[in-house]
């Protein structure tokens, strides 16, 4: 599995399986050798190489990248299910979408995309409204030199409005230069630099690759897939 969410109105945990290519939902309480009590898998879900899921549990759905596009599932999805609405299509300026992020406060949804063909690689960051289906424009997209963006592996929104984004760099060096996780606005569009990163010496990040977040103790939580570590901030201006 490469992503996990948990679901805290429903006290449901979900999964995504890329090798599978299916996503899967257990009870918060479970325990052992449990089976899933929900699998989204089949041709109908349109599923490809699924890595990452984001919950929205205020709206009951669940949004999940999938290649050049977002699949949307309703939470009790279960099965060979269809997703309830596919943003895919030239319009939507979306490339090897590999990170998505919901905004139930502001009915946004951001995703990343990127150009892995382009040299330096020209990646960014989507915003649609949540309801967005078919070959919709983006309301706004956040790309360009001055983002330092090539790509992004994991991406969270706060009900602050701060995106939150993990940036490791080029995929295939081990320790890639000008890896940092960055911090945009909901309201950002065009080649905005981020507002601020992580990165450098004193962080200590070689190859960030997830965020989470510490409410209660204004914390940002870094997973670094080189260090193998998982690394704590105190990052109180974004909450």
């Amino acid at each position: 599995m490469h992503d996990i969410g948990y679901d805290a109105i429903h006290d449901e945990i979900v999964v995504s399986n890329p090798f599978a290519q299916a996503i899967l939902t257990f009870r918060g309480g479970a325990n052992g050798e449990e089976a899933p009590i929900r699998v989204i898998q089949g041709p109908s879900t349109q599923l490809e190489d699924v890595q990452r899921v984001d919950l929205d549990p205020v709206h009951n759905e669940m949004f999940a990248p999938s290649g050049d596009a977002i699949l949307v599932f309703r939470r009790e999805a279960n099965g060979n299910a269809e997703p309830i609405r596919v943003l895919r299509g030239p319009n939507t300026r979306l490339k090897e979408v590999s990170a998505v992020a919901v905004d139930p406060v502001r009915n946004l949804v951001m995703a990343s995309t990127s150009d892995i063909i382009a040299m330096p690689r020209n990646g960014g960051i989507a915003i649609f409204n949540r309801t967005d289906n078919g070959n919709a424009k983006p309301r706004a997209v956040i790309q360009g030199p001055k983002t330092g963006i090539h790509r992004i592996v994991q991406m969270e929104v706060l009900p602050t409005g701060w995106i939150v984004a993990a940036m490791p760099g080029i995929r295939e060096d081990q320790e890639p230069e000008g890896v940092f996780v960055g911090f945009w606005n909901v309201h950002d569009n065009g080649d905005i630099p981020p507002r601020w990163k992580l990165t450098g010496s004193k962080s200590t990040l070689k190859k960030p690759r997830g965020v989470a977040f510490n409410v209660k103790n204004k914390e940002i939580i870094i997973a670094d897939m080189r260090l193998n570590s998982v690394l704590t901030f105190y990052f109180p201006e974004i909450f």
